[in-house]
């Protein structure tokens, strides 16, 4: 429930104003401007308070997006609905810039009086607003479009429209997951797990119903018999912690027959997202050796494994050795790839292109330090691991993926689909 929303520039001028409560005035305008915008020290926080008003904001280039309300409101939700605003007006006008707002300020005030209703939230999907609110203003529209726009906006797919058609029928899917891991010298995992997404790219004719299919069964914490069945049948099945759906997933399917039932969303879409902390697949192992030799020389020895089948090839390997802030110079020797000291940033960087399954690799360093009259022991910060890995660490795998089409003549043989998983690194971290 917002009380206004203010859009500025960079010099605290008030680009578009828009006022939805009595308890909001002309002051809370200055307000923002003098204690956020043009304040002395950078404000870091998105929310500030000022004499009991809360203001939310959002900056995007040289623009300010402000919403204001004195009620107690849900900040998740302000900024959610900000960020859905921004990306309307994003589809509208592309970039978000002083210049675009000032050319379509007219349009703005259109959207705001379609998204906002006395300061709540309503429709904020493009596609629809599109159907009735065009570049120019509102469409005098006919009596179909007016029909698609009563089921679009009280339907349940607002997120596509009718009549597209594709001279193929295509479906590209990505599981990407991020692998976060904390590790000890000795080798115990401390902390691991895999924050994932399945993205997908859909270009279908027509209003196509898609079932996907993960593993043999999503293992949820909340179903304690299926973990019982995984282990008798001896398939394999990932137990997810938590995950969150597009908004085109029948729930109701997927809670009973553990299958994802959608109509898509033409173009790019984030389908869901999932995290995972059992049985994680850690794609490479470090082992760190760093042994002092006096006050003056230090010897660092850091071995890499990779730990995935020898057919597969992981990709844009940078390992990150830190060193100490009284380092004065480094020899490095490395079996494979190319190593720098980057003195500016306290640390050895060690890049390898390319690097197969079930393979080692190793370099070796000379540290030379600087005495110091400091007696503060240096803490050794953890080695960190950037890579990419051509599967999903967690496991995760796409059993089937079918397309349904009744009205139009396509059959789920008819369409071409492809499946990649990629695994990158999130926090990879092995103390030393």
């Amino acid at each position: 429930m917002l009380g206004g929303l203010f859009i500025y520039n960079h010099k605290g001028e008030v680009l578009i104003s828009r006022v939805y409560r009595d308890d909001i005035g002309r002051n809370a305008v200055d307000a923002f401007r003098v204690n956020v915008i043009h304040a002395r020290q950078q404000v870091r926080s998105p929310v500030t308070n000022i004499a009991r008003t809360s203001f939310f904001h959002v900056k995007r280039a040289n623009i300010w997006v402000a919403a204001v309300t004195k009620q107690n409101v849900n900040a998740s939700q302000v900024f959610e609905f900000l960020l859905k605003m921004l990306e309307v007006m994003g589809s509208y006008f592309g970039k978000i810039s002083e210049e675009n707002v000032k050319n379509n300020f007219v349009l703005i005030y259109e959207l705001l009086d379609e998204i906002l209703d006395f300061g709540y939230p309503q429709n904020t999907d493009p596609g629809v607003l599109k159907t009735f609110i065009t570049q120019q203003g509102i469409k005098t529209a006919s009596k179909e479009e007016q029909a698609q726009i009563t089921s679009q906006v009280t339907g349940q797919i607002g997120w596509r429209r009718e009549g597209i058609k594709y001279r193929r029928n295509e479906l590209f899917l990505d599981v990407i997951e991020y692998v976060n891991l904390l590790m000890s010298p000795q080798g115990q995992v401390l902390s691991a797990h895999v924050a994932g997404k399945v993205v997908m790219k859909s270009y279908l004719s027509g209003m196509p119903e898609c079932k996907f299919g993960i593993n043999d069964k999503i293992v949820m914490d909340a179903k304690k018999g299926t973990t019982d069945d995984a282990q008798r049948t001896g398939k394999t099945s990932i137990a997810i912690d938590d995950c969150q759906f597009h908004q085109c997933v029948k729930l109701s399917k997927f809670e009973t027959e553990h299958s994802i039932s959608f109509v898509p969303p033409d173009g790019e879409f984030e389908l869901m997202r999932y995290r995972t902390t059992k049985d994680i697949s850690l794609p490479f192992r470090v082992i760190p050796l760093v042994r002092e030799t006096g006050r003056t020389k230090m010897e660092v020895k850091v071995v890499i494994k990779s730990n995935f089948k020898p057919s597969l090839l992981a990709q844009k390997i940078e390992v990150r050795i830190p060193t100490p802030l009284n380092t004065s110079g480094v020899q490095l020797i490395c079996m494979k790839g190319k190593a720098k000291y980057k003195a500016a940033e306290n640390a050895i960087v060690w890049k390898i292109k390319r690097m197969g399954g079930m393979k080692e690799s190793q370099i070796s360093a000379e540290i030379e330090l600087l005495q110091t009259d400091n007696k503060k022991k240096w803490t050794r910060p953890p080695i960190s691991m950037n890579f990419e890995v051509p599967f999903a660490p967690s496991g995760f795998k796409v059993r089937f993926l079918k397309v349904f089409e009744s009205k139009l003549n396509y059959s789920d043989h008819d369409v071409i689909k492809w499946v990649r998983y990629i695994g990158r690194s999130g926090l990879y971290e092995t103390r030393c």
